[in-house]
C-alpha cells in the first residue's frame, strides 16, 4: 500500500499528516510512504530524518499521483483557495483521511464523491474508549487550550501569580474559563500552574467534578437543566432560550471580575454559540483580555475577528487566533500523526490491503464517500 504525505498549504498550517516516527511504523508493517519535499520542515521534521525512517521524498505530483492513501491534515484546496488546486490532483480510487470540515463544506463531499475517492473525516471519530487513540479533536484542543493561555498572559500587561514584594504584594490573576471540553480543562490546568484564581463555566454539569479537580471554582446556573446538556457521545447540546438568558446573566456578574477569559464552546456542524456578547465585553475592566478559542467557526465572543486581536474603546483585547496547535506544530504534528497511525490500522487489513468494513461504528461515523456516492448518514442528498 502506497501511503502519501503532502504539504499542508492552507493559511496559518505548520502542521504535518505524520511524523518520522509514524513513517517508521507504517514501513514497518510493509507499507511504501511517499513523503512530499519539504513536507515537514514547518514541523521541523526534514527530508532526511523522514528518509531515515525509511519514506521516500518525492515531488507533488508523485506524492498525489501514486497515492493508495492521502494523508492530509487540513482539507485538500480547491479552484479560488489558492494557487494550487488540489482536489483535481486527487487519484480516482484513492483514500483521503483528514480533518475535513465536512458538515461546514458540503460541496467538497460532493466534489469527492464525483471524483471517486474514498474520503473520511477524522473530526468525526465518535467519542468511544475504542476511539480514544484516533480522538484528533481531543489531541489538537488539548494543545489549543494550554496555547490559549500563554497568548492570554503574553497580551495581558500583569503577573498570573500573587507576588509578595518588599514593594509591595500583585494580586493574582483571576481567569474564566468558558467551556471545559479538552482544550478547556487544558487552559484551567495551564492557568493554575501560572498562579491564576481559576473559575470555569459549561453547559454540562459532568464537567463540575472535573473542573473542580483541576482546583478551579465551577459556575453553576441550574443543577436540573445542566443534567440535560449533554449528548450520548458527550458533546454539548445547544442550549434553551432561557438558560441561555440565565447563562449570560451569570457569566456577565463573573466577566466583571475577571482578567482573562478563555470561550472554547463548539457544537459540531453548527456556528459557535455566542457567549460573550459586545455589553459584557464593555463592563470588563480595562486591559482584560478574552480567547476566542471558536473564531473559526463564528466565534463565542462578539467582536472577535479571526486571525486578529481587536482592543475595544474600553480597553479590553480580544483576541482571535487562527489555528493555535499549529503554533506548536511539532508536538501538534505528533499527535495527530498517531491518530492517523492508530485509524489505519482500522481499515488497512493485515495482508496491506484495504478491509473498509462499513458495520464497524467508528468506520460508518467517519466515512462520508465511496465508489462515487456520498455515504455519511448527515450529509444525505448531498
Amino acid at each position: 500500500m502506497k501511503i502519501s504525505v503532502v504539504t499542508e498549504r492552507r493559511p496559518h498550517e505548520r502542521r504535518v499528516a505524520a511524523s518520522p516516527d509514524s513513517v517508521k511504523r507504517l514501513t514497518a508493517q510493509g507499507h511504501e510512504i511517499l513523503v512530499e519535499t519539504g513536507a515537514g520542515i514547518a514541523s521541523a521534521y526534514t527530508d532526511a530524518a523522514y528518509q531515515a525512517a525509511g519514506a521516500t521524498i518525492v515531488e507533488r505530483g508523485q506524492a498525489y499521483g501514486d497515492a493508495d492513501i492521502l494523508l492530509k491534515v487540513q482539507r485538500p484546496l480547491s479552484i479560488g483557495d489558492g494557487a494550487i488546486d488540489e482536489m483535481a490532483m486527487l487519484r480516482r480510487g484513492a483514500v483521503l483521511i483528514g480533518m475535513l470540515s465536512p458538515l461546514q463544506h458540503k460541496d467538497q463531499v460532493a466534489a469527492y464523491a464525483k471524483a471517486g475517492v474514498t474520503a473520511f473525516a477524522m473530526e468525526l471519530v465518535p467519542r468511544i474508549t475504542r476511539a480514544q487513540t484516533m480522538d484528533v479533536l481531543s489531541s489538537q484542543a488539548n494543545l489549543a487550550g494550554y496555547k490559549a493561555v500563554l497568548e492570554a498572559a503574553a497580551s495581558f500587561g500583569r503577573a498570573f501569580p500573587m507576588m509578595m514584594t518588599a514593594a509591595g504584594t500583585i494580586a493574582p490573576a483571576r481567569v474564566l474559563i468558558m467551556g471545559a471540553g479538552v482544550a478547556g480543562l487544558q487552559a484551567i490546568a495551564t492557568a493554575r500552574r501560572l498562579g491564576a484564581i481559576v473559575s470555569a463555566t459549561d453547559v454540562r454539569l459532568a464537567a463540575k467534578e472535573q473542573v473542580e479537580s483541576l482546583g478551579a471554582t465551577f459556575l453553576v446556573v441550574d443543577l436540573e437543566a445542566m443534567k440535560q446538556m449533554e449528548t450520548a457521545g458527550g458533546y454539548a447540546k445547544e442550549m434553551g432560550a432561557d438558560f441561555q438568558r440565565r447563562q449570560r446573566e451569570h457569566v456577565a456578574e463573573a466577566l466583571k471580575k475577571t482578567d482573562i477569559a478563555i470561550t472554547t464552546a463548539l457544537i459540531p456542524g453548527r456556528k459557535a454559540p455566542v457567549l460573550i456578547t459586545a455589553t459584557m465585553v464593555a463592563n470588563m475592566r480595562a486591559g482584560s483580555v478574552i480567547v476566542d478559542l471558536a473564531v473559526e467557526q463564528g466565534g463565542n465572543v462578539e467582536g472577535a475577528a479571526y486571525g486578529k486581536n481587536v482592543v475595544t474603546a474600553n480597553g479590553v483585547t480580544i483576541m482571535g487566533p487562527a489555528n493555535l496547535p499549529a503554533d506548536i506544530a511539532v508536538d501538534a504534528s505528533a499527535l495527530y500523526a498517531r491518530n492517523l497511525f492508530a485509524f489505519l490500522g482500522l481499515i488497512v487489513g493485515k495482508d496491506k490491503n484495504l478491509a473498509i468494513d462499513i458495520n464497524d461504528e467508528i468506520v460508518k461515523a467517519t466515512l462520508l464517500t465511496r465508489d462515487g456516492a456520498v455515504v455519511h448518514p448527515q450529509l444525505a442528498g448531498v
